[in-house]
């Protein structure tokens, strides 16, 4: 797993104007063999993206076969990840290359998959959101910035909105760290706190 440390992201993004895109739309259950999260990538939205599950028909009208849309944030509509609690949903979208998915609301068991998967999941307010989806229709050149220090996301026009984030998660994303790192990094005040309680 890419664990590198997130701070602020700078990008373009991809708009998926959709409600209630469950995690079997995000990868579909027969893409669920692998046990490793590399490679999951290129079946992200598989059957949006093709016809017929045919690689070498895509989709024109599916956002991300148009050229037009890049980037590292995915901005969706609400309700996104719902369904199964599948966790390979998330190893997809991070596996295709974003770091951050902005919503309205999220499913909880995918929100903490996301986070799991050091990918940050924005949660905004709807009327935000439109205006987010607004200015990326109207310019796919337009760059969103998600700082996670200061916990919020511009547009480059100054319109902004302050996000929140659970505090313990928040940690390991800016520090790159797992569960178990974390655990690594307060080794000494653990240890302090066993010596203390044994006296």
């Amino acid at each position: 797993m890419n664990k590198n440390p997130i701070s602020v992201i700078s990008s373009t993004a991809v708009p998926l104007n959709v409600e209630n895109v469950d995690t079997d739309q995000i990868i579909p259950a027969r893409f669920l063999k692998a046990t490793t999260r590399e490679g999951f990538g290129k079946n992200l939205f598989r059957d949006w993206r093709y016809e017929k599950n045919d690689e070498k028909n895509p989709k024109k009208d599916f956002v991300l076969n148009n050229p037009v849309y890049s980037g590292k944030i995915l901005v969706a509509g609400k309700n996104f990840g719902c369904g199964s609690s599948r966790e390979h949903a998330a190893w997809a979208i991070k596996d295709y290359g974003f770091d951050v998915v902005v919503s309205s609301f999220f499913a909880d068991i995918f929100k903490n998959n996301a986070l799991n998967n050091f990918i940050v999941p924005v949660k905004v307010s709807p009327e935000f959101l439109n205006v987010l989806f607004g200015a990326i229709e109207k310019d796919p050149s337009t760059v969103i910035t998600v700082d996670l220090p200061q916990q919020t996301i511009s547009t480059e026009n100054g319109k902004s909105e302050v996000f929140e984030i659970n505090k313990y998660k928040k940690t390991c994303l800016m520090n790159g760290y797992d569960d178990i790192d974390y655990l690594l990094s307060i080794r000494q005040e653990i240890e302090i706190f066993e010596k203390d309680y044994k006296n």
